[in-house]
């Protein structure tokens, strides 16, 4: 069964955003551009909240820059053609590889764990990843944790009133800065 997971960049206090809805302290070296393109690769599908597919257009034509390195046009390549399900309430259209989700977030997951297909159901955006925690449907957290304190904004980790126990898989650092804590939620080992 394909899993579910969640990954983004957060800062040492937990915020994937900072209160002023800023992250640029997220600028990502070599190395961590590097694991986000592994990332993308072991990827089968893309769930993302309005907000993250709209921060997520600019890789659609960014390769189209001569000036640009390998490592960048090949994530824009990866994630050109990875299929994504956007969900929103106010988007009537979007663009590439994308479609509007059709149900909700339950039964999109379920038709993609249950269809044909490989590779993981990747969930990007913490309101949406939010959702699929309170539903226990989030087998993976992956979290690159970057020096920084912001003191506010929108949590990596949703609050959503239950505990949830997790298993260690990977803990690394990636680059000078960053740790990279990979885990699974407790009592999945096969998914």
């Amino acid at each position: 069964m394909r899993k579910v997971t969640y990954s983004m960049n957060t800062s040492l206090d937990g915020y994937v955003v900072g209160p002023d809805g800023g992250f640029d302290w997220t600028v990502p070296d070599e190395e961590i551009f590097r694991l986000a393109t592994d990332e993308v690769r072991g990827a089968g599908v893309h769930l993302l909240g309005r907000r993250l597919y709209e921060t997520m257009l600019y890789w659609e034509d960014v390769d189209q820059n001569p000036a640009l390195g390998f490592s960048t046009r090949e994530f824009a390549t990866l994630w050109r053609a990875l299929p994504k399900v956007v969900f929103s309430r106010t988007l009537r259209t979007v663009r590439g590889n994308a479609r509007l989700a059709s149900g909700g977030l339950s039964e999109e997951i379920g038709r993609l764990r249950a269809g044909p297909g490989a590779g993981d159901i990747a969930i990007g955006g913490a309101a949406l990843a939010a959702e699929a925690a309170a539903l226990g449907l989030i087998d993976e957290y992956r979290a690159k944790v970057h020096p920084v304190l912001v003191g506010g904004g929108t949590p990596f980790f949703p609050r959503h009133g239950q505990q949830v126990g997790l298993e260690p898989v990977e803990i690394r650092p990636v680059g000078p800065r960053v740790v990279y804590l990979r885990y699974r939620t407790a009592g999945r080992p096969g998914r």
